[in-house]
Order: structure tokens, then C-alpha cells, then sequence
């Protein structure tokens, strides 16, 4: 069709978006293709990006991802400042920067076009082959029912997710259905109130444990949303947790650049000890447990040099502390061509390590630590703005995707 002929932008938008509801494999083939093109294209204007003009792919702040053409149009005619679209961060015209991983999968693609799992696929030396497929089995939240979500936990023993989200009710619990059964951690400066949540765990004796930023602080809740136990001394800014198998905690100190155990009586309310087990790390965020070997991996962020925005580094530790692997953005870019930035960080139940990537929105499983690092792509495509990352009981991958504000839910097919 003509350009004149094609149905405006707005109602291509609708149709991508909606279509999909039919479940016969030649309707699954369809979405699936759908689901590779929207990655590849404008989520405003829903134009396939290009590698020049006004359809080339940059980067705003806060992580997501425009043509030149939206974010000029966005900045109007005075070009000073524009609001992001999907989360309305402020920024200016001059801080976008390029979206590298788009462009060098553009070129992969090439100009006749190709499946993004087949680019995948290829891209890297000594890839391991994809694993069986994973597909979106549920999926929850959206804009009004979570505002800008950070973590995302599942309690072992119900199957029930908790979420930590900047709502006004900070803590959002949802069934194994996906109904929200219970909200709670107001929004304030009293002793129980959550004012900015980092992350969320939960124990196997099933309290919720948060980090708040706002105030430097761990606080644990019971699944009714009655608080038990805030620690607020010895930390600089808690952010990342996991719970162990024996219900003790696991977080990171990401101005400290330290790792902490802690361990309490949640039923009580009484801190037994908080013990730094690891120093010396650079900006500790995302932190998981291994739930068979008790191995501890961390993502920490490195500081950028110049113009960089910086790097990620995913290290790997034993139980008992000692150091199994470490591998950076620069390290990982060996194995796939394109930049890595890791922002959550789960084990599998074969003790698998798996990576969310900002940069390429998807899902990668890096082997387990004595394999420590392949490249297998879990989930290529459907995700905008990965943050968060757990495995239910029955090995169900949930995956908190920030930039729609939603929770993801896959199952293998």
C-alpha cells in the first residue's frame, strides 16, 4: 500500500496491540512476528526504526527508546525539554544518546529482514542453544495498578508474588491466578511506612522484607501487611535482597559496597544479627541466592569514564564467600555483540544464573558457575524495561517489566 493508503498511525497501533486473541499456531506464528516487530519499531509513531534520519533509534535517560523523529517532535519547536512518553521523566533534546544494541541488531537483520531469535541465535561465539520455548502464560499490573515497579518477589511456599511499586500503597500482593489479594506500606515518614522501595523478598516463613530507600532501611511485613521488624542502623543505602532457604536475608549495600546477612525472628520481631560478609564491591544492586548451593551472585554497576554511561558486572561467590566468577558489560560483549546491562539477577532450580538486559530487553541465562559465562537468550522479545526477576515453585519465569509497568508471568511451552 501507498503511504496514503495505510491506516493511520494510531490505528496500527491498536490493531499490534490487540491482535494476538486468536490461539491457532498460524495466529500464534503471526504474533510472535508482531511481538519481534515492536521491538523493532517506535512504540509512539510505530514506525520501523532505521539506521539514519528520522527514524533512528536513540536512547532517552530514563532507558527508554525513541525514534529522532518522536523525540524532536516530543521537545516541540524550542527543542528544550521533553517528557518521556511511558514514565514522564523530564530530559532534554541533548541527553539521547544513540541505542547501539538496536542499531547493531538492525545490521545483523540486514536489509532483508529476519526473525530477531535467528539473529540471536547467530550473534554469538560459542552461544548455547536456545533452551525449550517459554511463553507468557499471565500478566499483570499496568499503568494505574503499579506505578514505576522495582521488585518482584514469590513467596516459596503459596506461589503469591509480591511487588514493590511507587504507589500509594507501596507493597502489592497478587495470587497464583494473578488477582491482587492484599496492599499494603503506606506511603509515608511513620516508623512502618515505605517511602521509596528498592527491592522485595520473601522468606520461606513468609514475611515480606523490603528495602527503603527513603530512610536507609530493611523493613519486613507479614502477609497481612502488619509490620514486625525495621533495621535502620549500619546502612548507607540498602538495596537489592534475597531470602535463603533457612528464612535469613541476603542484601546489598550499594554505597557501602558491601553484602550483608541478616537474620531474625520475623515472628517476633527480633533481629538475631546483621553481618557484612562481603566488602570492597562497586554500587551492589541486584543480588540472588541459589536456593540448592547457597551460592550468592551480585550485579554491580561500574562507574562510566567520560561520556560512558557505565557498565554492569555480574560476580558469583560460594556459600561460603569465596569468589567463582566475575564478568562485565566488556566481558560479556565478547560472547554477544552488544553491550550487556544486567539489572536483575535470579537462579534457576538447576542453579542457572539468569540476567535481565536493559539494552537488549531481554532474558539471558549466562550457565551455571562452574560453566559461568555462556550466552542462551530465555526471552528475546515482549519486554520493554526489565527490572525485576524470580522463579515461582513450580519454575515459572516472572519477569517485572518497568516500562509497561507490569509483571510477566512464563511458562514453558
Amino acid at each position: 500500500l501507498s503511504r496514503a493508503q495505510r491506516p493511520p498511525r494510531w490505528a496500527r497501533g491498536i490493531r499490534r496491540r490487540c491482535g494476538g486473541c486468536d490461539r491457532s499456531p498460524q495466529a500464534g506464528m503471526a504474533a510472535e512476528d508482531e511481538a519481534e516487530l515492536s521491538l523493532l519499531e517506535c512504540r509512539v509513531c510505530f514506525e520501523p526504526y532505521g539506521p539514519d534520519g528520522e527514524r533512528r533509534p536513540l536512547n532517552l535517560p530514563c532507558g527508554h527508546v525513541l525514534c529522532r523523529g518522536c523525540v524532536g517532535a516530543l521537545a516541540g519547536a524550542e527543542r528544550q525539554r521533553l517528557e518521556c512518553p511511558f514514565c514522564r521523566r523530564l530530559c532534554g533534546p541533548a541527553e539521547t544518546s544513540d541505542c547501539r544494541p538496536l542499531l547493531q541488531l538492525l545490521e545483523l537483520l540486514g536489509p532483508a529482514g529476519g526473525g530477531l531469535a535467528s539473529a540471536l541465535g547467530r550473534s554469538g561465539r560459542g552461544a548455547a542453544a536456545a533452551p525449550a520455548g517459554l511463553g507468557l502464560r499471565l500478566c499483570l499490573g499496568g499503568w494505574g495498578s503499579l506505578v514505576n515497579p522495582t521488585g518482584v518477589a514469590a513467596c516459596p511456599g503459596s506461589g503469591r508474588l509480591a511487588v514493590a511499586h511507587d504507589g500509594k500503597k507501596r507493597i502489592h500482593v497478587f495470587g497464583p491466578s494473578g488477582v491482587c489479594l492484599r496492599r499494603f506500606g503506606e506511603r509515608g515518614d511513620a516508623g512502618n511506612d515505605i517511602k521509596y522501595p528498592l527491592d522485595v523478598t520473601v522468606t520461606s516463613d513468609g514475611h515480606v522484607v523490603v528495602t527503603d530507600g527513603g530512610d536507609c532501611s530493611v523493613k519486613a511485613f507479614d502477609f497481612e501487611g502488619r509490620g514486625v521488624l525495621a533495621v535502620r542502623d549500619g546502612f548507607c543505602l540498602p538495596w537489592g535482597l534475597d531470602a535463603t532457604p533457612k528464612s535469613e536475608v541476603i542484601l546489598t549495600d550499594s554505597e557501602a559496597g558491601a553484602l550483608y546477612r541478616l537474620a531474625a525472628d520475623f515472628r517476633r520481631g527480633e533481629l538475631k544479627k546483621c553481618q557484612m560478609i562481603r566488602s570492597r564491591l562497586v554500587s551492589p544492586r541486584a543480588v540472588a541466592v541459589c536456593q540448592s548451593s547457597g551460592a550468592v551472585v551480585v550485579i554491580e554497576h561500574l562507574k562510566g569514564r567520560g561520556p560512558s554511561k557505565g557498565s554492569t558486572r555480574v560476580t558469583i561467590f560460594s556459600a561460603e564467600m569465596d569468589l567463582i566468577g566475575q564478568m562485565d558489560s566488556f566481558g560479556l560483549n565478547l560472547i554477544f555483540p552488544s553491550r550487556i546491562h544486567a539489572t536483575a539477577v535470579a537462579f534457576d532450580k538447576e542453579g542457572r544464573v539468569i540476567v535481565t538486559d536493559v539494552c537488549s530487553q531481554a532474558v539471558i541465562c549466562l550457565g551455571k558457575p562452574e560453566e559461568f559465562p555462556i550466552f542462551n537468550p530465555l526471552i528475546s522479545h515482549g519486554l520493554t524495561y526489565p527490572v525485576g526477576l524470580t522463579y515461582t515453585a513450580n519454575n515459572s519465569l516472572v519477569v517485572l517489566d518497568s516500562g509497561d509497568h507490569s509483571i510477566k508471568v512464563y511458562s514453558s511451552i
